[in-house]
């Protein structure tokens, strides 16, 4: 009875041991087009202040791949997260970054940051972009950037700008601007005037 005994123990064990080691397994079964690692995840680099009661974290602007650079007058997208820990609400009003970009547009125009609470603008699309870069934007250098509180104030920041590669390549890009149909339904009102204009003689 206790050899028995003694052989249902090793047994469990055994049993237990080989279904830790299957775990990782199992759980590696996730690693597909639907993988959580695949989904947009905030940064772990960035530039983080505090300033007047705002703390600003993880910002950073969001480059090309590894080799590359986003060419001048294209877009890029920026990311952050801002805290309120004043003692009222404020609100971020416009940004800059005047050496490298001919404007930043902010989703909404402006956002609301309610006092004692967090405002992620992390994605996963961007809500800041930087449009019509006035110089090609590598990696690893850093731009500086001006946000405009309404009751805080004005603070320049030095982005960094990470390479969308690795940890970064789940991040989006700016979308790319629509064609503008406005261009080729000119002619088309012009050439519409001109033959009714042509046909009144006639008539």
């Amino acid at each position: 009875m206790i050899r028995r005994s003694s052989r249902r123990t090793v047994a469990r064990r055994t049993l237990i041991g080989a279904l830790v080691l299957l775990l990782p397994a199992i759980a590696g079964c996730e690693a597909g087009t639907d993988a959580p690692t695949l989904e947009f995840h905030q940064a772990s680099a960035g530039t983080t202040a505090t300033f007047n009661g705002i703390k600003i974290s993880d910002a950073f602007v969001l480059g090309a791949p590894s080799g590359s650079s986003v060419p001048s007058g294209s877009s890029a997208s920026m990311f952050l997260s801002l805290y309120n820990g004043g003692s009222g609400d404020d609100q971020l009003t416009s940004a800059s970054a005047p050496d490298w970009a001919a404007s930043v547009q902010l989703s909404g125009g402006t956002v609301t940051l309610p006092v004692g609470s967090l405002v992620d603008l992390s994605g996963p699309e961007p809500k800041v972009v930087l449009s019509n870069l006035t110089k090609s934007l590598g990696g690893g250098e850093a731009i500086p950037v001006t946000l405009d509180f309404q009751h805080a104030g004005s603070v320049t920041l030095e982005v960094p700008v990470e390479p969308q590669s690795d940890y970064f390549s789940t991040y989006s890009p700016p979308p790319s601007p629509a064609p503008s149909a406005t261009a080729s339904a000119s002619p088309k009102s012009s050439t519409k005037a001109s033959a009714t204009a042509s046909a009144t003689p006639t008539a």
